[in-house]
């Protein structure tokens, strides 16, 4: 059963596409497909797209969105692919979804990433979100430990603000920063979530 600090990611990036008014997502690092099963519900969404690198955990979002040789949705497709290029994208899309996946690639990496999505794909729209490393402690972890096994790296707030306003600087795009969960006063939230806008021109 998904948490309610999940339940939250899950709303907020929802809510920040539908407000972005965009069209065709890609969710990038798709998982079972809960987002996706999310935004399908969304008749202002016409094709999504699930990207994962996965293929078993693509077989378990084909069951769960009830997709296989006999059933099609022409809204939505999986494919298993990277992010460090953009041959499965087909087409234009509007925004890209990073949700609880970024820490997951290896730091070396995330320049490769960078260009692939912000420069290659550059969609309109570009919703991340990570764990806040400074709210750590107050999930009962050391300074050394991270939220899972899987996790690369973990950001505090300042680390992901100043790689966050490094890629909009290069990528000329603008972002802005949200909190995902209740706050400490001094920690901030567990999670916490950027939103890029492609700058005009």
């Amino acid at each position: 059963m998904a948490t309610t600090l999940h339940q939250a990611r899950l709303d907020a990036v929802v809510e920040a596409l539908l407000g972005a008014g965009v069209r065709r997502v890609a969710d990038l690092g798709c998982g079972d497909g809960e987002l996706l099963e999310r935004l399908r519900a969304q008749s202002q969404f016409v094709r999504l797209l699930g990207i994962d690198v996965d293929e078993k955990i693509l077989v378990a979002a084909r069951e769960r969105l009830g997709l296989d040789l006999f059933n099609h949705d022409e809204r939505l497709q999986l494919c298993c692919g990277s992010f460090e290029n953009t041959h499965w994208a087909g087409g234009p899309i509007d925004a890209a979804v990073f949700l609880e996946t970024i820490e997951h690639i290896e730091p070396g990496r995330l320049s490769r990433v960078e260009q692939a999505i912000f420069c290659q794909l550059h969609p309109q729209f570009v919703v991340i979100t990570t764990p806040n490393k400074d709210y750590n402690p107050l999930h009962g972890l050391a300074a050394r430990e991270r939220r899972h096994p899987g996790h690369r790296f973990e950001w505090t707030r300042a680390q992901f603000k100043a790689w966050c306003n490094g890629v909009a600087q290069r990528q000329a795009y603008r972002v802005g920063f949200h909190n995902i969960g209740p706050p400490d006063p001094v920690a901030g939230s567990s999670t916490q979530m950027a939103c890029f806008s492609r700058s005009p021109g």
